[in-house]
């Protein structure tokens, strides 16, 4: 009765039961795995409530492209980002997870291959099933540093082959794409899909190294961002694609996403008009996350040293992986830290790490729940060991 893309996959984890069990016992988990700017205690955005009720929401004259007044302020802020970017080269969706789906629509048939950095965030597995493609993946490499591995990026692509996902910074391993992995990756022939929401929080010289996808000129780009991340406004709805590349490619693609965007006018009145006026408060939004990022990743670093537990290179975004013995698999360091010192981590697997064992936290916890939760998690590892 019902179609193949939108089928449930197997039964319900053990971690998520073993959680579900101890939060029905009474039991009170420190959740480090928390990445809802709106759940982990962050500053209120004061004038959201005003800025999202402007007299204008009660007319509906709709743009497949989204308001010109929203997108002119996305093409003024990659003006200060030091990039010339019109207006017309700049789609709206409700969200970069839909921005994707569009995406997709716009370069695959069925069974049409993207590839995919792993580790990465497992949604993609779902959007590409919802339309008919087919994930291919490509390592990322770590020896003190991360890296895309290249030759496992080119051995993967195939005649079917329609587009290289970029995540810049990645999620969870909060690297970036280096100049020279970038313009290799254009050499490649294909479009480059560039999802940068965690792009705006960086940490110390990657500030200064990290280059949006914009900037290639020889291929198609779409560089993706949103309000989810860069104001820590998920419950606003707002996704931004930038598409970049040959005029002649550009003008195409976005004829196309013109009748894709027409198909679904997804995106509600009132956050694009308030868009301009939210981007002016994008500086103290953004030192708002930061200094919460930044606090947390100075708790984990002074608490991990001289721990068996290991913190990972990382330049930006908002999560932290932790290397940890392999006398244990992961699931069964996740399943005893939930049981023992009740502190909540994701495994490795769930962002398909090639190996074992890592847990992955999330740097937007709550400082003093954060801290004492690496603690906890610290001297448990240290312990068994």
């Amino acid at each position: 009765m019902f179609s193949q893309r939108s089928r449930c996959f197997g039964e319900e984890n053990a971690i998520s039961l073993k959680k579900r069990a101890l939060l029905a016992s009474g039991r009170t988990l420190l959740d480090l795995t928390r990445s809802n700017p709106t759940e982990t205690g962050l500053a209120p955005f004061e004038q959201l409530r005003e800025l999202l009720a402007p007299p204008e929401t009660e007319r509906y004259a709709p743009d497949p492209f989204g308001i010109i007044s929203a997108r002119q302020a996305l093409s003024e802020r990659w003006s200060r980002q030091g990039h010339s970017v019109a207006p017309e080269q700049i789609l709206l969706t409700a969200s970069t997870s839909e921005a994707y789906g569009f995406l997709f629509k716009l370069f695959c048939d069925p069974g049409d291959e993207l590839l995919v950095p792993e580790p990465s965030y497992p949604l993609f597995e779902h959007l590409a099933r919802l339309e008919h493609a087919k994930l291919l993946p490509y390592r990322l490499l770590y020896d003190g540093a991360w890296h895309i591995d290249l030759d496992s990026l080119r051995s993967a692509i195939t005649p079917k082959s329609r587009a290289i996902l970029l995540v810049n910074p990645n999620n969870p391993t909060g690297s970036i794409v280096s100049q020279s992995e970038l313009v290799a990756i254009a050499e490649m022939g294909l479009p480059l899909i560039s999802d940068e929401v965690f792009s705006g929080f960086l940490f110390g010289a990657a500030t200064a190294r990290f280059r949006s996808a914009i900037t290639v000129q020889q291929q198609l780009v779409f560089a993706l961002d949103g309000l989810s991340k860069s104001m820590g406004l998920p419950q606003c709805k707002l996704g931004f694609t930038t598409v970049g590349g040959p005029k002649q490619l550009v003008a195409e693609a976005m004829q196309r996403l013109e009748v894709i965007g027409d198909s679904y006018l997804s995106v509600g009145t009132a956050v694009q008009l308030a868009l301009p006026e939210l981007l002016k408060h994008e500086p103290e939004r953004h030192q708002v996350i930061q200094s919460r990022l930044e606090q947390n990743l100075a708790c984990l670093k002074r608490v991990t040293s001289g721990s068996s537990v290991t913190t990972l290179a990382m330049d930006g975004g908002f999560s932290a992986v932790l290397r940890v013995p392999r006398t244990r698999s992961e699931s069964e360091w996740v399943l005893g830290l939930l049981e023992e010192p009740g502190v909540l981590v994701q495994p490795g697997w769930f962002y398909d790490f090639a190996s074992e064992a890592f847990l992955v936290v999330s740097l937007l916890t709550l400082p003093h729940e954060f801290e004492q939760g690496i603690e906890r998690l610290c001297h448990y590892v240290d312990t068994d060991r």
